[in-house]
């Protein structure tokens, strides 16, 4: 444990640990997409991780999938986000938005329009919305210009997200979204260029990732993969093909990092973490003790490890992993939207006695 504590240059910053707090939606920015009056205080009480990556921020409308998340897409949104990131500076903190497009995730209930995708194909999958869980429709296929406009809005976020005080950002590749689903092969069915072999499934997040570096610097630009997952009804049987092209492709980008939520393969892990120059995050969702996880991928080459419901419940997360106090329990039936109740409201060390 000892090495989580240990800090960390990571681009410009330097990291007090090796803690990270792993992006969650938690549904409760206002309708037009501002951050809410308690994301604040959420993320400013979480200030003592060593890095804080934000829940997933649409870079468009068209990105938006889910009730009640929030934007960097206009000014308001940003000057939302403004009170977020002063207040977690002025807790000594450091944070990254994620900038997160749904793509074929989503529903007209949810954002006004369809869920548009690399293919016209449509997710087996279910979605929450105002009128309960109703299924995905079949997306609407990009065409080679929107394909360009949604990378463009990417990296508009990514400028917007600077304005608004973020230390950088994170592309979320990951978890089934869109550039996810340029990756797999049963949503990306395209013929043209950014479909069909490898080099074209992985074109559009290599593109998304250059123009994002061109407009803010590579340095604070980092990038989020899940190999294997199936999130969102995806297939990947090629990711020992896929994802070492992609990784080669993005460590020519000198990127801050790259976020990886640990594939089923160890040797495919193995790999990714030898071709990958820079810092690796690791996230591991199948160790229930966070103390554990930390401890596993610090010894087998991650730089740092990213740690969600054990931040959720846990505000002071790293001084109750370095006492070795009790952790609180997450209450993940407020997990999605609400008021402050499972969202500001969990209790620190400095409330109780440890």
């Amino acid at each position: 444990m000892v090495m989580s504590f240990s800090p960390f240059t990571l681009g410009g910053l330097q990291l007090p640990n090796r803690l990270v707090m792993a992006p969650m939606t938690r549904s409760r920015a206002y309708v037009d997409g501002i951050p809410s009056s308690l994301t604040a205080l959420y993320y400013a009480q979480r200030a003592s991780a060593g890095l804080i990556i934000s829940e997933g921020i649409q870079p468009s409308q068209a990105g938006k999938g889910y009730m009640n998340t929030p934007g960097l897409h206009t000014d308001e949104q940003v000057t939302g986000w403004r009170e977020v990131t002063d207040a977690v500076h002025a807790a000594g903190g450091r944070i990254f938005a994620q900038l997160m497009h749904a793509g074929r995730i989503g529903h007209p209930d949810n954002t006004g329009g369809l869920p548009v995708g690399p293919s016209a194909v449509q997710p087996a999958t279910q979605m929450f919305t105002p009128n309960g869980m109703q299924d995905i429709p079949v997306p609407v296929e990009l065409s080679a210009s929107e394909i360009e406009e949604a990378v463009q809005d990417f990296a508009a976020a990514a400028v917007r997200a600077i304005e608004a005080g973020f230390d950088g950002v994170e592309l979320h590749g990951a978890n089934g979204y869109l550039i996810h689903q340029f990756l797999s092969q049963n949503a990306n069915l395209r013929e043209d260029g950014f479909g069909g072999s490898v080099d074209g499934r992985i074109r559009f997040a290599v593109e998304t990732a250059k123009a994002v570096v061109n407009a803010i610097g590579a340095s604070r630009v980092g990038i989020r993969i899940s190999p294997g997952n199936g999130a969102g009804d995806l297939v990947e049987d090629d990711m020992h093909e896929v994802y070492p092209a992609l990784v080669t492709a993005l460590s020519e980008l000198d990127l801050a990092y790259l976020h990886l939520v640990v594939s089923p393969s160890e040797e495919l892990n193995g790999r990714i973490r030898a071709l990958w120059p820079n810092t690796l995050i690791a996230n591991d969702s199948s160790f229930a003790d966070p103390a554990e996880a930390s401890a596993h991928w610090l010894s087998r080459g991650a730089d740092l490890v990213s740690l969600g419901k054990s931040f959720l419940a846990n505000p002071d997360l790293p001084i109750r992993l370095r006492l070795g106090a009790a952790l609180n329990e997450a209450d993940f039936t407020t997990a999605f939207g609400g008021d402050h109740r499972g969202y500001t409201d969990y209790p620190t060390l400095t409330l109780h006695s440890v």
